[in-house]
C-alpha cells in the first residue's frame, strides 16, 4: 500500500501544481484589467518621446548618410576610372607585343588599299580604251628533218 499511497500524494501534487497555474493566469487578467489603462498609457506617452527623439535625430543621420555617400560615390567613380585606363594600357600593351594591328593602322591599310583600287581601275579602263596592236602572225614551222632509218 506505500506505492498506492506515493501515487495518490503524487496525483494530489500535480492537482495542486495545476490549481496553482490557474490561480495566477487569472490574477494577471484581473491585474491587466486594473493596470493595463495606465499601463498603456505610459507606453504610448514614453513612445511618443523617443519617436520624438529618433525623428530629430535620423534627419540629422539622414543628412550625414548623403554627403558619406556622395564622398563614397566620388572616390568609388575614380577608382574606376582609374581601373578602366590600367585595363586600356595594359591590353594595348599586350596587343601590340602579339602585333595585332591598332584600329587607327587599319584606317590606314584601309585607306591605301582604297587608293590602290582606284589607280588600278583607273589603269584598266585606260588600257581598254587604248586600239591593241594587231597579232603577228606566227611564222610558218619548217619541218622536222627525218633521221635516216637505222638498218
Amino acid at each position: 500500500m506505500n506505492a498506492k499511497k506515493k501515487s495518490k500524494e503524487l496525483q494530489q501534487d500535480i492537482v495542486d501544481s495545476a490549481h496553482k497555474i490557474w490561480l495566477a493566469g487569472l490574477g494577471a487578467v484581473a491585474m491587466a484589467e486594473q493596470e493595463g489603462g495606465k499601463f498603456l498609457a505610459n507606453l504610448v506617452e514614453k513612445g511618443g518621446k523617443v519617436e520624438k527623439k529618433s525623428k530629430e535625430k535620423g534627419r540629422e543621420q539622414v543628412e550625414r548618410a548623403k554627403g558619406t555617400m556622395a564622398g563614397m560615390k566620388t572616390v568609388a567613380e575614380s577608382y574606376w576610372e582609374t581601373l578602366g585606363r590600367t585595363v586600356d594600357d595594359q591590353m594595348t600593351a599586350v596587343i601590340h607585343r602579339i602585333g595585332v594591328p591598332t584600329k587607327e593602322e587599319i584606317e590606314i591599310l584601309t585607306q591605301k588599299v582604297e587608293s590602290l583600287t582606284v589607280a588600278v581601275d583607273k589603269l584598266r579602263t585606260k588600257q581598254a580604251s587604248t586600239p591593241k596592236p594587231a597579232p603577228k602572225k606566227a611564222a610558218p614551222k619548217k619541218a622536222a628533218a627525218k633521221k635516216p632509218d637505222a638498218k
